[in-house]
């Protein structure tokens, strides 16, 4: 059984929330709503921006995904910080640097000016992630409503995403791309004036010393990582990539025993003993990791490949993000008659099969498979969010629950930077492979094409007709190849995952310690418990 039924008659004196708590679960879900957007929207001005600003491959994929590595470097840090000077006030602070951060996107001249203002989005963006999460688990008490609480908060993800292709598509088609930035505006007005109304403060009561030796290391280790990662997957292996890559692990080895010997951890990495908390993690990071990256191409193969127009492309999706929505819901109804990881392990077979479907999408035609196979795939996600979310924060004391969402969400966010960066640069590299020599083109037009699809667009145009129509039909046909490659791997992953929760949360209901295990976090020489 799932703990929103189990826990129901350990908890039965927990206050119920009332109307106040509902009303601010919606404003605390307005923040996740317009993050989603934000990455939806950016996936469909891809061609836009790439033929107004000319950025490189690797530029372009810096612009998408940078976001999100600052995001995930940061999250440790602000959820921490948020436990400190107070949850609600951070998510004030982050909400108004969110606004004027989204008003230098929209109005980058360059991809350089571009990519810095999504880092500042990632910077604000941070402050906002565990702010909801962790008010959430401070304001639902009672175990099923929190349930359903978190449910219609991860249904959020995917409600932005199916609204973010209406809205931007009709943007894109009207106006300069930079207006999908300025839509964050009136959504973060609401936040600023609706929180301090009807969500209470928060904060750690006792949260001991802010370590800012911690906060350093969680982020110097992460974009060393990252970058070396990048760069092999666009170059192959090097000196300088891998390099970066052990600077990196050794920063985070080092992170994880400084949290060992803290009285007072950044991260309480005991938590990680948890059996349903350690997988409920790493799933929500392969999930993640397969499913933006999906965003990430499938944006570009029905606007660039298939020749679908931006709105008529968010509509296509449209039913795959709707299902999300509704199955995160289902997920709470499953959860009351089977266990956790047979829940899971549904949601996460559904999503890997949704996956293999994609790797037969054809160069021509391909436009209704597409929209099936990600139905699927977003139908398998909400199953799984929910539930890898609730195990997440009921392993955690509510006094540390802005650490143990931030964990949940730097899992998700750095899931969406790795999968945008590694996927996104063995699609490039297998379009770049299978970009062969075109008999009529230029060198100089050749070198364009194979920097990204959208520059293969434009140096198709320059050409005569024969040889510009022979360019394009060769680079859809490479990039297409390359979505196959990159479809095939977030299968394998999403099954990996599958079979590891199938293994490791038999029988176990959700958001309960593994039996015969014992809770981290409730023992007396924990960092939690000192505390």
């Amino acid at each position: 059984m799932s703990s929103a039924v189990t826990g129901a008659s350990h908890d039965s004196a927990a206050p119920l929330a009332g109307p106040r708590e509902w009303a601010a679960l919606a404003v605390l879900a307005l923040p996740v709503l317009l993050i989603s957007v934000d990455m939806t929207v950016l996936g469909f001005a891809v061609p836009y921006l790439s033929e107004e600003l000319a950025p490189s491959s690797a530029e372009l994929l810096w612009i998408v995904d940078i976001y999100s590595f600052v995001l995930a470097g940061l999250l440790v840090t602000m959820g921490t910080l948020g436990d400190r000077v107070g949850r609600r006030r951070l998510l004030l602070i982050g909400s108004a640097g969110f606004g004027l951060a989204s008003l230098l996107a929209a109005y980058a001249q360059s991809a350089e000016v571009l990519i810095a203002a999504r880092a500042l989005l990632g910077l604000a963006g941070a402050t906002l992630m565990p702010s909801t999460l962790s008010l959430l688990r401070n304001i639902f008490l009672d175990p099923r409503q929190r349930l359903v609480a978190i449910a219609t908060w991860a249904s959020m993800f995917s409600a932005g995403s199916a609204l973010g292709p209406i809205v931007g598509g009709w943007l894109l088609e009207h106006f300069h791309w930079g207006s999908v930035f300025l839509i964050n505006l009136p959504v973060m007005a609401l936040i600023l004036v609706l929180t301090p109304l009807l969500v209470a403060e928060s904060r750690d009561p006792s949260p001991g010393r802010y370590d800012l030796p911690s906060a350093a290391l969680s982020l110097l280790a992460m974009l060393p990582v990252v970058y070396g990662v990048k760069k092999i997957a666009e170059y192959g292996l090097a000196p300088v990539p891998v390099a970066a890559i052990a600077v990196g692990l050794l920063l985070g080895y080092l992170f994880v025993r400084r949290q060992l010997r803290l009285a007072d951890p950044m991260i309480d990495v005991r938590l990680f003993k948890i059996r349903a908390f350690s997988v409920g993690v790493a799933t929500n990071f392969m999930v993640i990791f397969a499913m933006v990256s999906s965003l990430f191409f499938l944006t570009q193969y029905l606007q660039i490949v298939q020749g679908i127009s931006p709105l008529r492309a968010g509509l296509l999706l449209l039913p795959g993000l709707g299902l999300s929505v509704a199955a995160h819901f289902a997920a709470v109804a499953l959860a009351r008659r089977l266990s956790m990881g047979t829940v899971i392990v549904i949601g996460l077979v559904m999503t890997a099969t949704g996956f293999l479907l994609m790797t037969q999408a054809p160069t021509e035609g391909g436009a209704v498979l597409v929209a099936v196979a990600f139905a699927v795939i977003g139908c398998g996600v909400g199953i799984t969010d929910t539930l890898t979310n609730d195990a997440i924060l009921t392993a955690a004391p509510p006094s540390r629950a802005g650490a143990a969402s931030a964990i949940s969400e730097t899992a998700y966010e750095l899931g969406a930077a790795m999968g945008v960066a590694i996927l996104g640069s063995v699609l490039t590299a297998m379009y770049r492979l299978h970009l062969d020599h075109v008999p009529g083109v230029p060198a100089p037009a050749m070198d364009a094409a194979k920097e990204t699809l959208g520059g293969a667009v434009t140096a198709a145009g320059e050409l005569p007709a024969a040889s510009g129509d022979a360019l394009l039909d060769t680079a859809r046909a490479a990039f297409t190849d390359g979505m196959h490659a990159t479809s095939l791997i977030a299968a394998l992953l999403v099954a990996y995952a599958a079979v590891q929760a199938g293994l490791l949360l038999r029988g176990q209901g959700a958001g309960s310690p593994h039996r015969g295990e014992k809770d981290p976090a409730a023992e007396p020489d924990s960092a939690a418990a000192r505390r």
